[in-house]
């Protein structure tokens, strides 16, 4: 017991202590929350009688909200609020039970209504959120708010404390939202119904090209997404959508409003549908009469019976106005209610003395609001009543029941309300709202006074989703009296059609698609090509694709054709000098018939080159990527052989004999090719390349080419020669300091070279399967094989063409070894194949050091032999020498 003592004790003290911090929440110009009347029950009422607030710019501290303007429709429904209650308080209808009321005003904004909220939920001096729930506030229920984007605020709040909120206007769709607004009511119909009803109108009229302007409020975007969905199940289509802001005190309102007007007149739409607050249509309309637009504009329900904007100079110049608005009905004794407005006695009334500083005449309210739209805040009220009378258990002569209970009571009882009135039946449906319908409203104009006179012509009926026109339409948008125009286009040409995405809206005329045609005007639908043809965008017929590969006669065919003729003119070049030459030193230090194997190896990779021209066939894509490898890799392994030759001539006399057994090249040369033509058969059974048809949606041409199937085999063959063509190199940059004339090495070295750049420069084109990756490997065959050609040929036609004799005679190549160091020297027996090193401190060799060319070829001449017999150059015996140096190979 003391503990809960305490507790209460702590709980006071701390709401205590809030207060206090909290104070100035609610301290504010009592104007802006300033009418109320006391009652056994309260009922609270969020207004919107001030439309604008003008410091939301400038506002950066918690401050009080500086509302402006004066809307007399808003400040119409407040009286009506009242006027009921004090009518109900008049009658028996709840005996012995007086009905109070509290109003506040919202000043259109969210934020500012949901302080207002609070303050009608903190009358019992306990302010909702901070101490915890009020089970039982004194406000049982709220009236209002006008708008949409307010009501959606506010019902966020009382839905936390389950208080009801009745709303005679907001129509959003997403207040029917049971889960997210438990507790919120309306004596209207949602939106929902209201988007199909002008989505139906527009239909009615065949107006399928209409423009649109909403709000950038909740309100706004709900309302227009509904109407496009209900638009496309009605065949209209929006030929423009524009968006202004909900609040006036928007700082570049004026201009966004001059940029919509000038949307509407460039548009070839006659009827613009507009979805915004009052205000925001009487400022769009300003500019609209100064610009003398005329259109047919349909009004949403927040406007569609304004007399402010009816009463404006220049209406009747705007052309022709309909809009939906819900059902109205009479109010006995309110008109003059209206007429002789005084505050009652016994309550406050702010806002009463506010409109009374204005002036206004004693008819003024009944000219500029038509009183019959406050039909359905009076059916709010009366639905409270109707509910108030089961839970207060109202007899003929008193209302036993507890009047301090909990406002979730009479929101139950509220969703069971069924009450009759007028000769018509109200109820709540499952969603929260009235389905009563609506009326169709036209803007007659009133020629005598200039303004325009509200007059039903139909209505809208929920239960059928029916328009009923029952009434006889003047139009005044159009010259000769009959319904405007408001279509797309005309007719669609051949190759185009009316529809792509919807059934049938406005028919711009869209181009057919790639795979379809149109050969008539006006076809809803393009007609697909039939027998593997084809057509392009926009087209009015299908032909067959052209196929596309490397024609004979294609300027890329004969520019290949061209380069691969000119590598065999320069092959036959060559062997005509080898021929020739066959026996001169030139040709010998070359390497005898290797020189030969590399001329088979070149004619091979320009073959394949010549296999890439025509249409392709699994034969040729197979036979094009086997050539180039074999020949490729015959020409690296004879490569490889004079590059270890090079190598091991200039090692230390110790290591030669251990390298002299793995120079044997018939069997290098062997083993090199060997090795490709397995990994090529492998390649062949298990990944073998084959033809690929690619097309594109946008292209007439079918691209016939080869793939290499997944790859993993054409590049196990490339990998394989650039492996030999990689030792290639470094065996040839060991070698590289013999003496330029008798040595290759410098050309080996750049022979791979450019055979590595090339390739690894292709490789990344091939991998991101480029179209042009096969022109490109053609490219880089005809490079690595002309780098062969200039590299390892071209330096032999030079010598054996241009050079003198005596130049290139077996003497001037020993003189050269005699006269170099002893180091340097044995290059020639390198270089020629006649034997290795002896030492450092001259050219003896014994038995023993027979170089390694001297095993393979049998001849077993040395340098020291050579040089004694050019010391005596007129010895006989060099004839013999020559005749030696003759037989001499590789």
């Amino acid at each position: 017991m003391w503990c809960d003592m305490l507790l209460w004790i702590y709980t006071v003290l701390l709401c205590t202590v809030l207060s206090f911090g909290f104070g100035h929440a609610c301290d504010y110009d009592l104007y802006k929350c300033g009418a109320w009347a006391l009652g056994d029950i309260q009922i609270g009422m969020l207004s919107s009688i001030f439309p604008k607030v003008e410091n939301l710019y400038s506002r950066g501290a918690p401050d009080i909200y500086n509302c402006s303007g004066f809307n007399s429709g808003s400040f119409v429904r407040m009286l009506n609020f009242i006027y009921t209650i004090e009518t109900i308080n008049n009658s028996s209808f709840l005996p012995g039970v007086r009905l109070g009321y509290h109003i506040c005003d919202t000043c259109c904004h969210a934020s500012k209504a949901i302080q207002s909220t609070e303050h009608l939920l903190a009358l019992n001096n306990t302010e909702p959120g901070r101490c915890g729930l009020i089970q039982t506030p004194r406000v049982k229920a709220i009236i209002g708010a006008r708008y949409s984007e307010v009501s959606i605020s506010v019902a966020r709040l009382l839905s936390l404390y389950m208080v009801p909120q009745i709303s005679g206007s907001s129509s959003a769709e997403a207040l029917s939202d049971r889960l997210r607004y438990p507790s919120f009511l309306r004596t209207i119909p949602s939106d929902i119904h209201q988007m199909k009803a002008l989505a139906k109108l527009m239909s009615h009229f065949e107006w399928d090209w209409v423009g649109v302007i909403h709000g950038d409020d909740d309100y706004g975007k709900n309302a227009l997404q509904g109407f496009l969905d209900n638009a496309e199940n009605e065949n209209v289509c929006t030929a423009f959508i524009e968006t202004l802001p909900y609040y006036l005190d928007f700082k570049d309102i004026d201009n966004m409003i001059q940029k919509v007007v000038q949307t509407i007149q460039n548009s070839t739409a006659n009827v613009v549908l507009i979805i915004l607050r009052e205000e925001l249509v009487h400022k769009l309309f300003t500019e609209v009469i100064k610009q003398n637009i005329s259109r047919t504009w349909i009004a949403s329900d927040a406007w569609s019976v304004s007399r402010n904007i009816g009463d404006m100079n220049g209406i009747n110049n705007i052309g022709d106005v309909f809009g939906f608005s819900f059902i109205t009905g009479p109010n006995p004794g309110f008109n003059e209610y209206l007429q002789n407005l005084a505050i009652t006695l016994g309550t406050e009334n702010k806002f009463i003395e506010e409109y009374q500083k204005l002036g206004k005449d004693k008819d003024y309210l009944t000219k500029v609001v038509d009183i019959n739209q406050v039909y359905a805040d009076r059916l709010a009220v009366l639905s409270i009543a109707h509910s108030l009378k089961k839970i207060l258990k109202c007899n003929q002569t008193t209302c036993p029941g507890n009047k301090d209970f909990p406002p979730y009571e009479l929101l139950n009882e509220l969703k069971q309300v069924n009450f009759t009135l007028d000769n018509q039946t109200f109820y709540f449906n499952t969603s929260g709202n009235f389905v009563n319908g609506y009326d169709l409203m036209n803007w007659a104009q009133n020629k005598s006074s200039g303004q325009r006179e509200f007059v039903v012509v139909g209505a809208y009926k929920l239960e059928q989703e029916q328009i009923y026109i029952d009434k006889s339409i003047p139009w005044y948008n159009s010259n000769s009296n009959t319904i405007p125009i408001s279509i797309c286009s005309d007719a669609c040409p051949p190759g185009k059609a009316k529809k792509l995405s919807k059934k049938s809206c406005c028919h711009e005329c869209i181009d057919c698609l790639e795979g379809t045609y149109s050969n008539g005007t006006n076809h809803q639908n393009c007609l697909p090509c039939q027998n593997g043809t084809w057509s392009l965008k926009g087209w009015t017929h299908c032909t067959t694709r052209k196929e596309v590969y490397w024609m004979w006669d294609g300027p890329r065919a004969i520019i290949f054709l061209v380069f691969a003729m000119a590598g065999f003119l320069l092959l036959f070049m060559n062997l005509i000098i080898y021929l020739v030459f066959r026996k001169s030193p030139v040709i010998k230090q070359a390497g005898g018939y290797i020189y030969l194997l590399i001329m088979v190896g070149l004619a091979l990779s320009y073959t394949s080159v010549i296999i890439f021209i025509g249409k392709p066939n699994v034969h040729k894509c197979r036979a094009r990527q086997v050539l180039y490898g074999l020949g490729f890799s015959l020409i690296v392994s004879c490569i490889l052989v004079k590059a270890l030759r090079t190598f091991v001539a200039f090692l230390p006399r110790y290591r030669q004999h251990n390298f002299k057994k793995f120079y044997k090249p018939p069997v290098i040369i062997g083993s090199g090719t060997f090795i490709q033509v397995l990994i090529c058969i492998f390649w062949l059974v298990f990944d073998s390349p084959s033809v690929e048809a690619l097309t594109s949606n946008d292209s007439m041409e079918i691209t016939i080419q080869c793939i290499e199937g997944s790859g993993m085999g054409f590049g196990f063959m490339l990998c394989y020669i650039a492996l030999l063509a990689l030792i290639c190199f470094i065996l040839a940059f060991k070698g590289r300091k013999a003496p330029q004339r008798f040595n290759e090495t410098g050309h080996i070295i750049l022979s791979m070279l450019i055979y590595l750049f090339v390739w690894v420069c292709f490789t990344p084109i091939y991998v991101a399967r480029k179209v042009e990756r096969y022109s490109i490997q053609a490219a880089a065959v005809l490079v690595s094989s002309y780098g062969i050609i200039f590299c390892h040929f071209a330096p032999k036609w030079y010598m054996a063409l241009c050079k003198k004799k005596d130049e290139v005679t077996m003497e001037a190549y020993i003189a050269q070894a005699c006269n170099s160091r002893p180091s340097i020297a044995s290059i020639l027996t390198t270089s020629s194949g006649v034997e290795s090193l002896n030492s450092e401190t001259g050219l003896h060799f014994s038995a023993s050091q027979i170089s390694m060319n001297s095993n393979d070829t049998g001849n077993d001449y040395t340098i020291s032999t050579a040089c004694a017999l050019h010391a005596n150059k007129f010895s006989s015996s060099q004839q013999i020498i020559r005749k030696r140096f003759h037989r001499r190979s590789i």
